[in-house]
């Protein structure tokens, strides 16, 4: 799918935005400009990661996902609960609660995506054996980093490791289970994951790596909170219910969850778009050559800070800790050792499409005009007063003389190039006044 028209969860209520710069100021994409008096969003800068809504006090920036209705358009629905799921109830001593909710409140059946996360976990390890790929492997797991990576840091493309993000693998592996157990055709089987963010919403509609998404909708955990929370209070389940992830998998859910699963030694996790950012910039410049394996999430804490999660991450992150170490007790089988050599052949693992680099940066398609474009561009941002105040409705200074180049907006203004631009009208006047009087 071309990059420029892809689909975007992230979308701007209109009717609530006052034209404040907090968004804009916190882009990581600078994909925000504040013209007439509202924001708006440059689609093809705009990677979903969801920090403006994180971050806008009048909550004029959304996250469409597909309701709960949705599953009924299919004969059956399987939910995709993201391991991020069980952190939203405090002190959840078993997974089973919320999978037999799950049924609860219309689906048929739930495969829990930790399964998937346990069956990647495996095919990374395996892809880190390889001595001829790129050190540092970097993670695909976070939609949000991958568009990021495509946009400022596309010389990084080729260290993204080549495997299927869990939910990719669980809803493929949740149909086939299904199918079989129920003896259904799989176009009867909606399959539905439900997310902490926008992103997994965006990835779903327009995959990175796969031609189609194996998933047919994104639910979001906000919308289902209410009706689950009654339910896992009960703290029922059923053999059906039985949770069957391993504590790694489940251990996803949160900042270094990955790492510490796949390459305990010589990783790093990093949570937080800006935090990523840092450390994106570090391994684009060399300077983590020792690095084997780095785990990159958009939102602090990992998954379970999602902004479309409702427990404190923190709080959440906890509740993963602890739910972790409890079925580290009952099996402490690793997913290297766990999970099916032969489940490994029979499922598609790896991408089928390439991860392309996102243009949004470059200043024209032909690169005689973007050298003259970038030339005045220079010569604009060196007049410019450097403040990255965003008054002008530009993110930075570098960014206003990128839009003035580009048409969109002119030297004016910037308040403080009016300002003087005021003073300095000003004085001719007094000047001419004073001439006049002698």
């Amino acid at each position: 799918m071309d990059i420029n028209t892809r689909y975007h969860s992230v979308r701007l209520d209109k009717g609530r935005c006052k034209g404040c710069t907090n968004c804009l100021l916190h882009c990581p994409t600078e994909a925000i400009r504040v013209r007439n008096g509202r924001a708006h969003i440059i689609d093809n800068k705009c990677i979903d990661c969801g920090e403006c809504i994180r971050i806008c006090d009048y909550h004029a920036k959304v996250a469409v996902t597909d309701s709960l209705e949705t599953i009924h358009g299919f004969k059956y629905a399987v939910a995709l609960p993201a391991p991020s799921l069980y952190g939203q109830f405090r002190n959840l001593k078993d997974p089973a609660y919320v999978i037999w909710a799950l049924r609860q409140i219309g689906f048929d059946d739930v495969f829990e995506v930790a399964r998937g996360a346990d069956i990647v976990t495996r095919a990374i390890h395996e892809k880190l054996r390889d001595p001829m790929l790129p050190r540092p492997l970097i993670s695909s797991a976070c939609p949000a980093v991958v568009r990021l990576i495509q946009v400022r840091f596309p010389d990084l493309i080729p260290h993204i490791v080549d495997v299927r993000q869990p939910m990719e693998v669980a809803a493929h592996l949740a149909r086939i289970e299904f199918c079989k157990k129920k003896g259904c055709e799989p176009d009867d089987v909606g399959v539905f994951f439900i997310t902490p963010c926008p992103a997994k919403m965006t990835a779903v509609r327009s995959p990175i790596g796969q031609q189609k998404s194996d998933v047919d909708g994104a639910i979001s955990m906000l919308e289902i909170y209410g009706k689950l929370r009654s339910l896992v209070s009960r703290k029922q389940a059923d053999e059906e219910s039985r949770p069957s992830a391993t504590a790694w998998g489940v251990g996803w859910a949160q900042s270094s969850g990955e790492a510490t699963a796949v390459c305990p030694e010589n990783s790093l996790a990093v949570d937080g778009i800006h935090n990523c950012i840092r450390v994106l910039e570090e391994i684009e410049n060399n300077k983590l050559n020792d690095l084997v394996f780095f785990e990159g999430n958009a939102c602090t804490g990992g998954c379970v800070g999602g902004p479309l999660t409702f427990e404190n991450n923190f709080v959440a992150k906890n509740t993963i800790r602890k739910l972790s170490d409890e079925l580290r007790e009952k099996n402490s089988v690793h997913p290297v050792n766990s999970v099916p050599a032969n489940l490994m052949s029979r499922i598609p693992l790896y991408n089928d499409a390439p991860i392309a680099e996102n243009p949004a940066l470059s200043l024209d398609d032909d690169m005689e005009v973007a050298m003259q474009k970038m030339e005045r561009m220079n010569k604009i941002a060196a007049s410019l007063p450097g403040y990255d105040c965003g008054s002008c409705g530009s993110p930075t200074c570098r960014s206003f003389a990128e839009d003035i180049v580009q048409g969109y907006c002119g030297e004016m203004d910037c308040i403080h190039k009016l300002r003087e631009q005021l003073k300095i009208m000003a004085q001719q006047m007094v000047d001419l006044a004073q001439t006049r009087r002698e």
